[in-house]
């Protein structure tokens, strides 16, 4: 069975209502394949939930990217974005952090488009960050260590896009930052489309889903 339909008002409505019935910071997932537009909802949500008096942050999962260097070390590189291509391990340290370290600011990793690098400590978590929006493709995936992330989080919300439009997306993302047509399309259907696959059939471990 698929999970409920949310949309980003309803959740953002909600968590405003939770926090000001006062309560501990809140870690919310938005898990989701390669393309489906995580960052962007990350981004409206944060937005709809300052509009109503909430301070919230987003600590995407691609900030536990593997470095381009280490991954050519360990022969990875030709397929980056795939499971074993990030600190799995540092992103469970982090959101524990995050959910214990309220008295103090926490510096999250953040992730640069241009360079395609993780960037270290580049997102501040401040004491009066009341909820942490992460964004990932991962965050449901049953294997080790990504199977320990879901009893980190409060709530985790499937985003839903047409596979068609998203790998349309993927490809514009892809030349954007500087691949040939043609290598997009191959990058797209060698590597992005096995992980989209992956993350597909962890849909229904989701409390609720977005839909595009």
């Amino acid at each position: 069975m698929s999970p409920a339909v949310v949309t980003i008002t309803q959740l953002a409505a909600e968590l405003a209502a939770g926090h000001s019935a006062g309560g501990p910071r809140r870690l919310i997932g938005l898990a989701g394949a390669p393309g489906a537009g995580k960052s962007t909802i990350a981004a409206e949500l944060s937005q709809a939930l300052a509009e109503r008096g909430v301070v919230a942050v987003a600590v995407p999962m691609d900030g536990f990217h593997l470095a381009d260097a280490t991954l050519g070390h360990l022969g990875r590189l030709d397929r980056k974005g795939a499971p074993d291509t990030f600190d799995g391990h540092g992103y469970l340290s982090m959101l524990r952090r995050l959910r214990a370290e309220t008295e103090h600011t926490v510096f999250a990793p953040g992730f640069d488009r241009e360079l395609e690098q993780p960037l270290a400590a580049a997102i501040a978590v401040d004491p009066e960050v009341a909820v942490v929006i992460t964004e990932g493709n991962y965050l449901l995936v049953d294997q080790e260590p990504w199977v320990q992330v879901r009893d980190l989080l409060d709530e985790v919300v499937f985003v839903q896009l047409d596979d068609q439009e998203r790998r349309r997306r993927l490809r514009a993302r892809h030349e954007q930052f500087g691949k040939s047509s043609a290598n997009a399309r191959a990058w797209v259907a060698a590597v992005d489309e096995p992980n989209a696959t992956l993350v597909a059939a962890t849909e229904t471990r989701a409390d609720r889903l977005l839909r595009r």
